[in-house]
């Protein structure tokens, strides 16, 4: 079933101490177009963060928008500038000489000087990281998907019922193409007759000008066309594939033809039919834009 691009999708998890939040927002677009914002430091996994969305999403405008909070995941690493802190022992031992006395030296009187300690955060496991935003994605995509699903459906009955309206308006088209022959036929003796009067009317010289008339305006194979390109939407539909641009490009064909039949048909009834044909035509154009 056709899924659309219009879409939503949120998950969190905690993964390796950090409480990771992803929200997926989706609106329809000609292609696929991936928009990530996440926190600076985490911008290494933006590859992959598209990477994963394009598995899943074909085309439209995509917004990724990503969360870490990642304070219990912190670990810090304390060093010691021993080199540093030698210097300050012998400064110190130097001292207790001038003032005529031993010094003691401390370990806290040289940690309090500056430099002394130094405290940094662990490096990362780059690859980890990337892997847990990744899988808390998938998860916001899955719920994403389900809601395209929804409203992918929605999409389909309403084509589909567009689709039924098609069919009888290109029934009305095919009832009525004969009978404006026919009509044609009967008016043209009549105003020979009228123009004539008792001369006698050439039969064979009515039948060629009908025919010829007939020829123009036949839609036969324009309403054959129609039908067959309103088979094949109804099989897309049904498809699991992403079908949005064969739809698009299809429903053109659709309009193209009811183009044709509007100008070739100079009977007000067909034209009648033709202007509620291609009004839906037009809005099931509108539903397509919307489909993946």
């Amino acid at each position: 079933m056709i899924k659309s691009m219009t879409g939503y999708g949120r998950a969190r998890q905690e993964l390796h101490k950090r409480d990771i939040t992803v929200e997926v927002r989706s609106v329809n677009n000609r292609y696929l177009d991936c928009n990530v914002k996440l926190p600076r430091m985490y911008v290494f996994a933006e590859d992959a963060i598209k990477q994963t969305v394009q598995r899943t999403v074909s085309r439209g405008k995509v917004d990724v928008f990503v969360t870490v909070d990642a304070t219990a995941a912190d670990t810090v690493q304390v060093a010691v500038n021993q080199e540093l802190a030698a210097q300050y022992a012998a400064a110190l031992r130097e001292l207790g000489k001038l003032c005529n006395g031993k010094t003691e030296i401390l370990p806290r009187d040289l940690a309090r000087f500056p430099d002394v300690l130094t405290v940094t955060k662990a490096d990362e496991d780059l690859e980890t990281v990337s892997g847990d935003l990744c899988a808390v994605l998938e998860e916001a995509l899955a719920a994403h998907g389900q809601m395209r699903a929804v409203e992918g459906q929605k999409l389909a009955e309403d084509i589909a019922n567009r689709l039924d309206q098609i069919e009888r308006y290109t029934a009305q088209v095919e009832e009525r193409s004969p009978e404006t022959v026919a009509e044609y036929r009967r008016k043209l003796t009549e105003r020979m007759e009228e123009v004539l009067q008792s001369a006698s009317i050439d039969p064979q010289r009515i039948l060629t000008e009908a025919a010829i008339y007939a020829d123009k305006v036949a839609v036969d194979e324009e309403t054959v066309r129609l039908r067959s390109h309103v088979a094949q939407l109804r099989q897309m539909l049904q498809s699991d594939e992403p079908m949005g641009r064969k739809m698009d490009f299809l429903i053109q064909e659709v309009n193209r033809e009811s183009n044709t039949i509007g100008s070739k048909c100079q009977d007000v009834s067909i034209a009648q039919v033709v202007v509620g044909l291609k009004a839906e035509v037009e809005k099931m154009r509108e539903q397509v834009q919307n489909v993946e």
